[in-house]
């Protein structure tokens, strides 16, 4: 429970866990994906991009943000633990108050 999603109160979680991972490595490789916590085989992965068409790594994320968007039932909570501040910013524009 020392963790930062434990010390959120995130293992109490109800509905749906997932975490990103998104990543632009040397070599214009960049991928991104989602894990779904609570059921481990649940993962996607995509290519989303060649270094030629940019070097950010807000790409991947905002792609594996939308894979776990899309592989989550509208109708069930949520919760997605990301480390991009890009990410964070643009979400917080769509959310609403509350």
């Amino acid at each position: 429970m020392g963790t930062e999603i434990g010390r959120l109160g995130g293992y109490g979680f109800r509905g749906t866990v997932t975490a990103d991972d998104g990543s632009n490595q040397k070599g214009g490789k960049m991928g991104a994906g989602y894990m779904n916590l609570r059921k481990q085989r649940k993962r996607q992965q995509r290519k989303v991009g060649r270094e030629e068409e940019g070097s950010s790594s807000n790409r991947p994320k905002l792609a594996a943000f939308v894979l776990a968007l899309r592989g989550t039932p509208v109708t069930k909570p949520m919760l997605y633990l990301c480390d991009n501040q890009a990410l964070l910013k643009a979400v917080k524009r769509w959310v609403g108050e509350g």
